[in-house]
């Protein structure tokens, strides 16, 4: 009788420190993972390689009736100013407009572009994706089609990590040419905007490899 209640002791103690293992495991998990991906975010941003490529590709934020954001300009300048260098022969703006939108971010990103002395047969507009990862596919596309295969991303230092993961992902070599300017250079974007590309990489590597697209959008 004593040898039975021993046993059943032990066991409990044994079930007892599985679940203890378990919901340790977990917490780690919980913390260790999301601050991984808040370093490498913030490592990418403030380390980036950059080199020449087959295109510059200037991904899309909000416009006003034709007019770039300070955001989506100084995504432009920096365009731009790498165009200028040699860096790539072409440039590709996406984006979509919003319901009511008279025009794009694809659109107006080109009209600016083509404002400020950059060639028309340039510049191509593809007016689709109103986040990163349909974006994305968006210019994969027109890359293949050209048979291209390295693209230098024109965007914000902190989305860089995710925006050249997920070009990669899809087949490109990526390169990634942060603004310089405007409210989400270096040393002005927030520390939400570190945490939110944080919580789309995560979204992105584990649900989005997946085939579950979480759109990272956000009303402007």
């Amino acid at each position: 009788m004593l040898n039975s209640k021993m046993r059943f002791r032990a066991a409990d103690m044994f079930g007892f420190k599985l679940i203890r293992k378990i919901i340790s495991a977990f917490i780690l998990l919980v913390l260790v993972v999301p601050t991984f991906v808040v370093v490498k975010t913030y490592y990418a941003a403030h380390n980036l390689v950059i080199a020449k490529a087959d295109v510059i590709v200037v991904l899309g934020t909000a416009q006003f009736n034709g007019v770039p954001t300070e955001a989506l300009e100084a995504r432009l300048v920096e365009a731009k100013r790498i165009y200028d260098l040699g860096e790539a022969t072409a440039i590709i703006t996406v984006g979509a407009g919003a319901p009511g939108d008279r025009t794009t971010e694809a659109a107006s990103s080109k009209a600016w572009l083509l404002d400020h002395g950059i060639k028309k047969s340039a510049v191509m507009a593809i007016e689709k994706g109103r986040d990163t990862f349909v974006s994305t596919q968006s210019y994969i596309a027109e890359m293949k089609r050209r048979k291209i295969h390295t693209v230098l991303i024109v965007t914000d230092p902190y989305h860089c990590f995710r925006a050249t993961t997920i070009a990669n992902d899809m087949g490109a070599v990526s390169y990634c040419s942060p603004v310089r300017t405007g409210p989400n250079a270096l040393g002005k974007a927030s520390i939400h905007y570190l945490i939110r590309e944080t919580g789309a990489y995560l979204a992105y590597v584990t649900l989005g490899r997946r085939g579950i697209h979480v759109s990272d959008h956000l009303g402007q």
